[in-house]
């Protein structure tokens, strides 16, 4: 099973990163690996909006996104890990989330959608803010299920958490890395039909 891990935090070992790490424990604590992209280290230019991956699904600028590209198109497992900012999710996430209009091409225009594997397709996203209102979750949320949409996840688990800002705050949280944890196993769980 290939699993794959976008870290969206420009935050070094913030609330984002720690919480993901958890979810990657839980998953590696089954005999399995996952490769993390860290975004904010990444070279990803914005979508152009140049319409160059309209006819053929494939993006016409080369840079790092190249790589993720090809490790969406053969995932099984998805994670995308984002901090909340101004009720969406960071711009480091936005941006690659942007550049997979190629995804959108191939499988809207071209009516050519990635296929699942053996294992099938699922996702996890992992959204942590420091407000206290609902909103930000959801527009945050919303954004996360296009983009799980676009590259032909159909199902995807969630785990948020509010209220927590402060850098490592989330490791005083009483439930989170444990729920996290948790969120890591069950991603890879094949259920026996």
């Amino acid at each position: 099973m290939k699993i794959i891990a976008f870290n969206g935090s420009p935050r070094s070992g913030g609330n984002t990163e720690l919480l993901l790490k958890e979810t990657i424990k839980g998953i590696v604590d089954t005999g399995l690996s996952v490769h993390t992209f860290n975004l904010n280290e990444m070279n990803i230019r914005p979508c152009q909006d140049c319409g160059g991956c309209n006819e053929t699904g494939k993006c016409i600028v080369n840079d790092d996104m190249d790589q993720i590209y090809e490790a969406i198109r053969s995932a099984d497992r998805i994670i995308l890990a984002s901090p909340i900012f101004f009720f969406s999710i960071s711009a480091q996430s936005k941006i690659m989330i942007d550049r997979c209009q190629s995804f959108w091409c191939e499988k809207y225009l071209l009516k050519e959608p990635i296929k699942a594997g053996i294992y099938g397709r699922k996702g996890l996203l992992l959204l942590v803010g420091g407000m206290k209102k609902e909103i930000g979750i959801q527009c945050a949320e919303t954004c996360a299920q296009a983009f799980f949409r676009t590259i032909s996840v159909a199902e995807h688990e969630k785990l948020f958490f509010l209220g927590i800002d402060a850098k490592g705050e989330i490791l005083h949280h009483p439930t989170a890395l444990k729920d996290a944890y948790e969120a890591g196993r069950k991603l890879v769980e094949l259920k026996v039909k």
